[in-house]
C-alpha cells in the first residue's frame, strides 16, 4: 500500500510524534505507516486522514496491493 503520511504530515508541519498523538497511535507505528511497513487498520486510516484533513483515497493508495497480487498471479501460471 502506497502511503502518503509523511507527505500531508510534513506539509502540515506536524512531526511524527505530534501526528501520532493525534491520531492515537505511537510514534514507532506511525513510521512502519510512512515507509510502507505497516498496513494501517481501517479506524488508524481514518483517524490519520482526519488528523491531516485529507480524505483517506488521499492518503493512501490500495491499487498497490492489487498490483502486487496480479504480479503475483503472473508469475505464478
Amino acid at each position: 500500500m502506497r502511503s502518503r503520511v509523511k507527505f500531508y504530515r510534513m506539509r502540515a508541519g506536524l512531526t511524527q510524534t505530534e501526528l501520532a498523538r493525534l491520531a492515537g497511535v505511537n510514534r514507532v507505528s506511525l513510521a512502519h505507516v510512512e515507509r510502507g511497513r505497516l498496513k494501517p487498520w481501517p479506524a488508524l486510516r481514518l483517524r490519520l486522514a482526519q488528523a491531516l484533513g485529507v480524505s483517506e483515497a488521499e492518503l493512501f493508495d490500495d491499487r498497490q496491493d492489487l498490483d502486487e497480487l496480479l504480479g503475483k498471479l503472473v508469475v505464478n501460471t
